[in-house]
């Protein structure tokens, strides 16, 4: 027999051996963008740290063939596809497989027609998968990105405006106490300002002055949302190598900062310098690749004129971009952090209040389906981004009511597809909208409308969620909130759901039996539902 001592808490036993520390792992993100295939190879650590290894940047004319013509030219193809040959034979002396390796794309590709034959071609001739962001993936991913720097800055006091314009569009997004206010993509862009007045012969002032009037009805639309009635002070800090470029040459000795600070007035004097002169002669003065001197000037007329109707006296620049954010997705292995979970379940809130739910009973429904969906882990053996979903489906419910009762679950799924979850992409918000349509009435069927485009994964996905959703639901069948306390035991064929300190459940149990039908037909297991003492 032998004995075992115990040590003080946090201590080592003498002679224990620790663990070995997680090996730094060779990650690498591509950027292919509006004007450049941007790459960043970086190591991440054990504790969730990155360090950047090495950068590479290409100039490419994708945004020139797209917003021109509507499609990316096969000659253009063909430079993507040497660009990216020449990157994998730098991945692999990093010894980077695919499986380290995130490469996306942006508006250009987006946007054209033949988006599809690139990336096929790009995985044909390279073996590089890309993936094709939307708006709200760009948002989440510039969160990750720039949020570590906001606080470093606190700015927490403050209301910040972050803003990125890039060669096809423009982000917009506000934080207020770490809470993401506000975020939209706009389709106002330097490299699309450019080409739509590229075939136009007219003198510098006037193309400014057609520039500025296009712009303004954007920057209008962008800051109407923006509250400044609470007297919050407003900062705005804007992303991009065109302002961190003109970050270099206004305020040289705070390159060092993460947010160097540029007086408006000396950036209204280097814009009107950049309008003058002519591409040629920026690229020979400030040595910037073609493509970059083209956008330099409509891209810090954008920042300017949103710093103007935001009615800041200073602009701050981050050295933030998106492959930042990509590599701190990789680093947190594709999991939802706990600050951007927040963010997403705080624009369900506000979209919720906006059609006027019964916010005590849709939280309520959250809070038993996120019970439910752990008690369940062993059937539905989902990842705990689901669960994110599931609760975002029981917020947001009911806000078909808003529409009208009559088939308000169907209003329910119209009004998700077509809101703004911060975050989310466009699949991720089809299946919220899917799962709360299926909270009520009708099992899935082919024949419904959305979830017969659905692939069979997403068709699971959603039956498991759904049938959680509805069970929930029934359990508040009420509106009241009586049942507090959930206690859920898988015994067999059986999901029992136990409940203390209520003498009478009928009205829950016909409910259970009402809306069961879907669970016991994904799960293959009934429920039942009994009080215990407490």
């Amino acid at each position: 027999m032998s004995t075992q001592s115990k040590s003080a808490p946090g201590a080592q036993a003498l002679g224990a051996i620790a663990p070995p520390a997680e090996a730094p792992r060779a990650v690498a993100v591509i950027d292919i963008g509006t004007t450049a295939i941007r790459m960043a190879i970086g190591e991440i650590h054990g504790d969730g740290g990155i360090r950047t290894l090495e950068t590479l940047s290409r100039p490419v004319a994708i945004g020139k063939d797209t917003f021109t013509h509507g499609a990316i030219a096969r000659s253009t193809i063909e430079d993507c596809v040497r660009t990216l040959s020449s990157y994998r034979e730098v991945l692999d002396s990093y010894s980077i497989r695919n499986d380290s390796l995130r490469c996306v794309a942006t508006s250009a590709v987006r946007e054209a027609s033949n988006r599809l034959a690139f990336v096929d071609r790009i995985y044909i001739a390279t073996s590089i998968q890309v993936e094709i962001l939307d708006e709200a993936e760009i948002s989440r991913v510039t969160f990750l990105g720039i949020q570590p720097t906001l606080r470093e800055e606190d700015l927490a006091a403050t209301r910040t405006v972050v803003v990125e314009v890039g060669g096809g569009s423009t982000e917009v997004l506000v934080v207020h106490k770490s809470k993401v206010e506000f975020s939209h993509t706009y389709n106002l862009g330097s490299l699309r300002l450019r080409e739509t007045l590229s075939t136009l012969r007219m003198p510098v002032r006037k193309q400014r002055e057609i520039m500025e009037n296009q712009i303004d009805r954007f920057v209008q639309q962008a800051v109407q949302p923006i509250s400044t009635s609470d007297d919050v002070p407003t900062e705005i800090v804007v992303l991009g190598g065109d302002c961190r470029f003109a970050a270099g040459q206004l305020a040289p000795n705070q390159v060092e900062h993460s947010l160097p600070t540029i007086a408006m007035a000396s950036f209204e004097d280097f814009v009107d310098v950049m309008f003058r002169l002519p591409v040629d002669e920026i690229v020979h003065d400030y040595h910037l690749a073609y493509p970059d001197a083209e956008t330099l000037a409509p891209a810090l007329l954008t920042v300017l004129m949103f710093a103007r109707n935001l009615g800041t006296q200073n602009i701050r620049v981050s050295n933030v971009n998106l492959r930042d954010g990509l590599l701190q997705e990789m680093a947190n292995k594709g999991v939802w952090s706990e600050d951007f979970t927040e963010q997403v379940i705080n624009s369900a809130l506000d979209i919720g209040r906006h059609y006027a739910v019964d916010e005590k009973h849709a939280r309520h429904i959250a809070h038993l389906s996120d019970t439910l969906f752990d008690a369940l882990k062993s059937q539905h053996r989902l990842d705990d981004r689901y669960s994110v979903m599931l609760k975002l489906a029981a917020l947001l419910h009911e806000i078909g009511l808003f529409v009208g009762i009559a088939g308000y679950h169907k209003h329910t799924m119209y009004l998700i597809q077509n809101s703004e979850l911060f975050g989310l992409s466009q699949r991720d918000l089809r299946l919220v909208a899917q799962v709360a349509r299926y909270h009520r009435r009708a099992s899935p069927k082919p024949s419904h409308s959305g979830y017969a485009n659905l692939n069979r994964e997403d068709r699971v996905i959603v039956s498991k969620l759904a049938s959680i959703l509805r069970i929930a639901d029934a359990l508040d069948r009420s509106c009241s909130q009586r049942i507090r306390n959930l206690e859920c035991q898988v015994n067999r064929n059986r999901l029992i759901l136990s409940v203390p300190g209520l003498d009478d459940l009928s009205l829950e149990q016909i409910a259970l039996k009402q809306s069961g039908g879907l669970f016991e037909e994904t799960y293959g297991i009934s429920v039942l539902l009994r009080q215990t003492r407490s």
